[in-house]
């Protein structure tokens, strides 16, 4: 049952209709004091509130109402129902602990699908019986590429799989280099939209003037350069999943922008005025802290709740390092085909050096030093002598006796002592040197520019 609690009774009647020719059962509620009574009579799956109930239009009606229903049913989804000048106040109900909110005027098609995301997320989660191992999660998902069996890694596996058949916006968070495109990525494989496509976007790489033309597409003349149509991200994801990396690069300008497709899930082809309907499921990604961005006025704190509905921790590597040893066999056995030398293979000694070896870089650093390995290895085993010779050549080699002592060095300074290593160790070959870091060039760029490091612009 749905209970739809709103003032307006055309939209109410709008509303129960809609649900109702999807299946869905519901009562109506005029008034707070109605919507209370209502839920006491009969057991409620999902509740659509509107934000304002009297004269006074300040939203405080419905945040008093989302408390009231939050205390006596915790469980019960909300979903706000609000216009674009209370976005705020939505902002505040999603603290108080609303599902979702949707915009006036809505779109039917994306209210439904919130209304099904937040029915499927409610329900309990089937229990795995007895040990959660990651044979029995293999068992029930696709999770191809992704290596490790640690108990932090399978719980987050676990809530994968749990998730990835509704829509929710997930935010992946995490280190560089700790695997967020293939969670991201198996999310997609997971859902009812795996055969539709799933287009990355590296947001980090999108500079603010060509963000509208890259993401939204263009019409032939819409500007000086644009001699032909060309397609933007969204239409490419269309009816799939689009994967929004280094989110956090976002300048505030192109925040906006994005927010206006995700809330309305509508956009607009540049040099053509007609909207266009989008059908998508958003999974963005970053290394950043989008909390703390939020505090400092650097993300808007609406698009920070529009699309981490379901969020994702990812460990680091040294959280996780008895995964190492199955890391590093993963990758030597892909590397035996790629460099014909099929009796390799790594000792167990050498193993127990890289599980025990830190890796700020994660499993990114780890693929790259096995590779330069194995690239080199002159025998069919590789020993931990091999790696060490391999990590002291790296720019960021840990260990280094040249590394400051803790509290020698803000953040800053070391990041800028960092990227002077690596651009002096790859020869200043910028596509290298963002490899290595796990940074987009055109993140690379500004913190070159940031620390004053002297680079080729031509490269």
């Amino acid at each position: 049952m749905i209970l739809i609690i709103d003032d307006d009774v055309a939209v109410r009647a709008s509303l129960s209709l809609l649900l109702k020719q999807n299946g869905y059962k519901t009562k109506e509620a005029a008034t707070p004091k109605e919507a209370l009574q209502l839920a006491e009579l009969h057991p409620l799956e999902l509740a659509i509130m509107d934000m304002n109930f009297s004269i006074d239009t300040t939203g405080n009606d419905g945040l008093n109402l989302l408390g009231k229903f939050k205390g006596l049913y915790p469980k019960l989804p909300v979903i706000l129902i609000t216009g674009w000048g209370s976005i705020s106040l939505a902002v505040e109900g999603m603290r108080l602990g609303a599902a979702d909110f949707i915009t006036k005027p809505w779109s039917n098609d994306y209210l439904l699908q919130a209304v099904r995301t937040a029915l499927s997320l409610s329900k309990e989660p089937q229990e795995t019986e007895g040990a959660l191992t990651r044979k029995k999660l293999d068992q029930q998902y696709d999770f191809g590429n992704i290596i490790g069996q640690d108990p932090q890694l399978l719980q987050i596996l676990k809530k994968i799989g749990q998730i990835a058949p509704t829509d929710a916006s997930v935010l992946i968070e995490g280190e560089s280099g700790t695997g967020k495109e293939l969670i991201a990525e198996a999310i997609h494989r997971n859902s009812q939209r795996k055969n539709q496509p799933f287009v990355k976007v590296n947001l980090g790489g999108i500079s603010s003037t060509l963000f509208e033309s890259e993401m939204f597409g263009h019409k032939r003349g819409a500007f000086t350069d644009a001699k032909a149509d060309r397609a933007g991200r969204f239409e490419l994801a269309n009816k799939g999943t689009i994967f929004l990396d280094e989110i956090g690069e976002l300048d505030l300008g192109s925040q906006v922008k994005l927010l206006r497709v995700l809330q309305d899930r509508t956009y607009e082809v540049l040099g053509d005025s007609r909207s266009r309907k989008l059908d998508i499921r958003v999974v963005c990604a970053t290394n950043r802290d989008l909390a703390k961005l939020v505090e400092e006025g650097k993300f808007r704190e609406d698009l920070y709740y529009r699309i981490n509905l379901i969020k994702v921790k990812l460990p680091a590597l040294r959280e996780r390092e008895g995964d190492v040893p199955l890391l590093v066999q993963y990758f030597v056995n892909n590397l035996k085909k790629t460099y014909n030398h099929p009796e390799l293979e790594v000792s167990s000694r050498a193993l127990q050096w890289l599980r025990e070896l830190p890796l700020p870089g994660n499993i990114r650093e780890l693929k790259n030093l096995v590779e330069r390995t194995v690239l080199v290895a002159e025998r069919d085993v590789l020993q931990a002598e091999d790696f060490k010779a391999q990590a002291q050549q790296s720019p960021a080699k840990p260990g280094d006796k040249t590394l400051p002592a803790v509290g020698t060095m803000t953040l800053e300074e070391m990041e800028a002592s960092m990227i002077r290593k690596s651009m002096s160790f790859y020869h200043n070959n910028i596509s290298k040197v963002a490899r290595a870091l796990g940074l987009s060039r055109a993140a690379l760029y500004r913190r070159l520019d940031k620390f004053d490091i002297p680079y080729d612009p031509a490269d």
